[in-house]
């Protein structure tokens, strides 16, 4: 969500004469397990490397935000004479590389029957053309909902809708999202709901949300800095409407 046509982009685009360009933004907490941009040690052309490519023993440098500075948007501008070239070339196709995920056929249930499931990325296509390019852009370009972590976010008031009815980022929040966390039993929309029956909480001033355990926030709840929602114990509890946390303070645990 996020991205609209820009003819500012679109002229930088035709003026480069790249045949492929990738909209990347600068990364932040929050995308750290996203694709990032990197250069080919055989080419030193750009390429996208994903998650699901990285080994193990590399997963903390993959998800250090200093070290890739740049993800990719998804959002990618490609030059059809060049698309057509790469199709002539490969009988009709692109050559992505494939990528392994370890699934369940049932995604609910981690105990039905594993499966691997292979997956090409679009963005990888930057390997794919000679003499690719990126552009840095702003995060009002950018609004990513892959998980229930970033709809949560999404639907709270870090989020804006502008008169032209884009989806941004509000002023306050300065280009940077806050980063959400939920416990692994809200994976899914529905349980997501369940969390917020009365609605978002206010996350205009939050920089980072945990929730562990089964939790429901009451309306009027508003969380500000670093916070931490636990409930180590059995059954559903309600956070009473409230300000938890502080912009300026250490990272506030609430216990229920």
């Amino acid at each position: 969500l996020g991205a609209t046509m820009d003819v500012k982009l679109l002229t930088h685009f035709v003026n480069s004469k790249a045949p492929f360009m990738m909209e990347v933004a600068t990364r932040t907490d929050a995308d750290k397990k996203g694709g990032h941009l990197a250069r080919s040690k055989a080419t030193a052309g750009l390429l996208l490397r994903e998650s699901a490519q990285c080994p193990e023993e590399d997963e903390k440098a993959f998800q250090d935000v200093s070290k890739y500075t740049f993800f990719n948007t998804n959002n990618l501008w490609v030059d059809l004479v060049a698309l057509k070239s790469i199709f002539e070339k490969h009988g009709g196709s692109i050559p992505l590389p494939v990528m392994k995920n370890s699934k369940t056929v049932d995604p609910r249930d981690k105990k039905s029957t594993p499966v691997l499931q292979l997956e090409t990325a679009m963005g990888a296509a930057i390997s794919c053309f000679e003499g690719a390019t990126a552009v840095v852009i702003p995060r009002e370009r950018f609004a990513p909902v892959k998980t229930t972590n970033d709809l949560l976010a999404l639907r709270s008031d870090a989020y804006q809708v502008t008169k032209d009815f884009r989806i941004t980022l509000a002023p306050e929040r300065n280009g940077v999202p806050p980063n959400i966390k939920l416990d692994g039993r809200y994976k899914f929309v529905d349980a997501m709901e369940q969390l917020i029956p009365e609605g978002a909480p206010s996350l205009v001033g939050c920089k980072s949300l945990a929730v562990e355990g089964e939790v429901a926030f009451a309306k009027g709840v508003v969380f500000k800095g670093d916070v931490v929602v636990k409930n180590a114990g059995d059954g559903l509890k309600t956070l009473a409407a409230g300000t938890y946390g502080a912009e300026d303070g250490e990272k506030a645990v609430v216990e229920l």
